[in-house]
Order: C-alpha cells, then structure tokens, then sequence
C-alpha cells in the first residue's frame, strides 16, 4: 500500500471515527487501539456488522406498514382481510424485535405473547404484546408454562387471523413444550445423552422434534387455518429454517423411525426415558401423526424471512470497507471446523494477499463468518473466537500490515467477559518481550489470560443480537 493510500485510509478512520469516538455503539473499548488506525479500522468494521444484526433495525428494515398493506421483505399482506393479528415468538433476541414490531404496526396487533429471557421481560414492557420471562440456555418449567400459553393462543386460530412470530437464537430452549405424557427432564435427559455420545445437529434435532408440541413445523401446524409470517434472527450456519430455534414454522424431513434409527446408532436405545422410547416406537408404527413434511397444505398459508443473519452482516461490513477505501473480499459465512485451524487458513490468506495481491487487492478488507469449535485439551480459559486469534497471531507474527480479528455477535466468547481479539503481526512479539509463550497459552486452550496481559480483546457486553462469529482481516 502506498504511502498515499495509507495517509487517506488513516484520516478516513482516525479523523473520522477514532478521535471524536463516534460511529462505536456496541465496542466499549476502542479507545484502546485509538493509537493504531488498522485496528480501528477493523473494529469499525465490526461495528457496521453488529449494527446490522441489530433485531429492532432488522425489523425496521424489512417490515413497513403503508396504509393497510404490511410489507414484510417481498411480502404483502392486507391487513383488511383479517380480524386480528396475534404476535407470538421466542429467542433472546426475540424481545427487541417484538418491541420493533410493536413500534410499527401499534394498535393493529390484537395481542402478543413472547417468550424472553427473565432480564429482558423485567426490563422491556411492551403495549399489545406480552413479555414472558423464562430460564435460558437451560430449558426451565416456567418455559414449558409460556409455551403452553402460546399453543393455546394459536389452537383458536382461524382463516382471518394473521400470525406474526418471531423468533431468534435460544429460540428452542425458551419454548420448551414437550410432547404428551413426556415431562421437561425426561426430554432434557434424553437430549444429554444424544449430545453426550456425539449425534450431529440434524440427528438431535430428529428426536427432539419427535418428542416436542411445537418443534418441527409443529407451531405452524396448530396455527393453521391462520396465515403465518415468521420473522427469523438466525443463528445457524447456513441459515436453515428448519434448524433456527428448531424449526417451528418450517417443514421436518425426519420422521419417528429416523429418531429411533438415531438412538441404536449410538447405542442409547436402552438409556432413554421409557416414555421417550414409547412415544417413538408408536409414532414409528403409525399410531402417532407425524410432524408436516413438506408440501404438506398447512404450508401454502406460511411465509418465513430470515431478516438478518450472518451473511446479513458480512454484506453491511463490505459497504463500510468500500466506504473506507478498502476492497472488501467476503470469504463465507459458514465457518466452521477447530478455531485454531480456522485461524491458521485465514492466517494464510491474509499473507496471500500481502504477497501477490490475490485473491483481492490491497488495501483489503477479508470478511467471513460462522460458528467454530474448540477441543479443549488444557486448563486454560478462553474461547473459540480468543483461541482463533491468537492462533492467527502466531500464524502472522513478524508480517507487517495485517490485522485479524474475531468476535461472537452476541459479545460472549466461551465462559468469558470478553466478545473476541483483534491481534497483528506484533502480538506474539509484545509477548515473547513480556516473558510469555504464545505457543504455550494455545496449548492450554488459555487464550483469555493470553489476551488479558498482552492486549487485544474485544469488550462490548451482551449485544442483544446473535448471528453467529464474525472474522475481520484488514491488509494494507
């Protein structure tokens, strides 16, 4: 990069963010890379990204009501073929976006019932819509108890009734509604043990469906004959509607001999809850409906929007590089895979970059996201995005004009205070100067002690939204 080019990117992002502090919602501490303007440059970055997973603007966004007609993303519904529209929903972020909702269509919804984290329903009071606390990430009675509320409240339905529901990440823990004769611990345990012996996402999602009132396109089911519009924050790789929150208004591929091939795959057909394994053998054998499959006519009344994700994001963060002077590259927004090798390949890209110019030029702003893992051998504390980090970090010690960063959209990285790092070329430098082994601090999966003497971590606190990680390279 030029000596041009970095003097017009530096006034850009010192002048222009960093000295008069503005343009910095969600990271409370960006004072602290103040003095280098790559590092501010990417956090500005990741601010652009947070800000458009923001659930109230993503459901400003995409939802406009224009006389009578509500527009919901390409949608339209006429508001004047209905007698009422009954808002329900769940997720952590699924509050905001009721507060949004309400904001736009007021006195027009009838009623609402959203299941929230406690601290949300104690803090947020809504009009027309009713916020109901329950227990998360662990699924808790009062959960059960508002959900049951919810599929009373749709049990009523009729043609001229419109549906809304939200729904976001934490979706399925707070809307825990088992299916009959199966209790909440009897369905808990059996979702230990399936996660317990490795089952994949799509193997527990199988049996848990199964064995659930709303799950598995089972919400859409007692809604109909009512149309139905689901607004959707998704925190799922991929976006897949009939994983966000366990699919509620979503078509289920699986079926009751899946759930049961599942269980003596892994060998737990025995460890079970009796009543579980009931319900699955009887369903399996046809004395059970099943949950709708697809092209099933319930369908043919239910819309579902995924109005901000991952992706959502990354597209947000490349307009604001392009507003920067820097040539955005999105890589994907299906990360996955072992964070330290992840750090490793992005590692590898960003050194690409800064030797040949490809697969963008430079000035260069590398984009990705997704959802990585940690296997945790050590003792250490940390996350997968503090882990990727500083994997990347050892990965570009000693290259000069590269920073990486990762963080969780939601501000929380593994059991820690903190939503990521940023680190360059100098991180393990300014450690190895303080008497530490970056080496060794991977080794232990410690990453946050790491971070906590050398610097580099990213504070924002509880966001409000989740749309998964995000990773921001800047190569100048």
């Amino acid at each position: 990069m030029g000596d041009v080019a970095l003097l017009s990117l530096e006034i850009k992002v010192v002048f222009g963010v960093a000295l008069s502090g503005s343009g910095f919602t969600f990271i409370k501490n960006w004072a602290e890379f103040a003095a280098d303007p790559h590092a501010v440059a990417v956090l500005r970055l990741l601010e652009a990204g947070l800000k458009a997973a923001d659930p109230e603007a993503a459901v400003r966004r995409c939802v406009r009501l224009v006389d009578s007609r509500l527009h919901v993303c390409d949608a339209e519904f006429d508001l004047r073929e209905y007698e009422e529209v009954v808002v329900v929903g769940a997720g952590k972020a699924s509050g905001a976006m009721a507060k949004a909702l309400e904001g736009v269509l007021g006195d027009a919804i009838s009623c609402g019932f959203v299941i929230v984290p406690k601290d949300v329903a104690a803090r947020l009071k809504l009009k027309r819509i009713k916020l109901w606390g329950a227990d998360h990430p662990l699924p808790s009675e009062r959960g059960v108890e508002g959900a049951a509320r919810i599929a009373e409240l749709l049990e009523s339905g009729h043609e001229r009734r419109l549906v809304i529901a939200l729904f976001s990440g934490g979706g399925s823990a707070l809307m825990p509604l088992p299916a009959e004769g199966i209790t909440l611990e009897e369905k808990r345990r059996t979702t230990e043990l399936l996660l317990r012996c490795g089952a994949s996402i799509d193997e527990v999602n199988a049996v848990r469906k199964h064995i659930s009132r709303l799950k598995g396109g089972q919400l859409a089911k007692l809604a109909y004959p009512a149309t139905v519009a689901a607004l959707m924050l998704s925190d799922v790789v991929g976006d897949r509607l009939d994983v966000i929150a366990s699919g509620p208004t979503a078509p289920d591929t699986s079926t009751y001999a899946d759930a049961l091939r599942v269980l003596k795959k892994y060998g737990i057909h025995d460890f079970v809850p009796e009543s579980v394994l009931r319900r699955l053998e009887r369903g399996a054998r046809g004395e059970l409906p099943e949950t709708p499959k697809p092209g099933d006519r319930i369908f043919e009344r239910v819309h579902n929007f995924v109005i901000a994700s991952n992706r959502t994001s990354l597209r947000a963060m490349a307009d604001e590089a392009r507003s920067m002077g820097l040539n955005p590259l999105i890589l994907t927004s299906m990360l996955e895979g072992e964070a330290r090798h992840v750090g490793r390949v992005v590692a590898a890209v960003c050194k690409e970059v800064r030797l040949s110019g490809e697969p963008v030029r430079r000035p260069a702003a590398i984009l990705a996201g997704g959802e990585t893992t940690v296997t945790v051998v050590g003792r250490g504390r940390g996350g997968r995005n503090q882990e990727l980090a500083l994997s990347a970090a050892i990965a570009i010690k000693g290259l000069e004009g590269v920073r990486i960063a990762s963080m969780g959209s939601d501000g929380i990285d593994g059991v820690t205070d903190a939503a990521g790092a940023l680190v360059s070329g100098e991180t393990c430098a300014r450690a190895e100067s303080m008497g530490l082994d970056p080496e060794e601090f991977l080794a232990e999966n410690n990453s946050y002690e790491f971070f906590k003497e050398v610097g580099g971590h990213i504070y924002t606190g509880y966001t409000g939204t989740n749309v998964n990680d995000f990773v921001v390279c800047l190569v100048a």
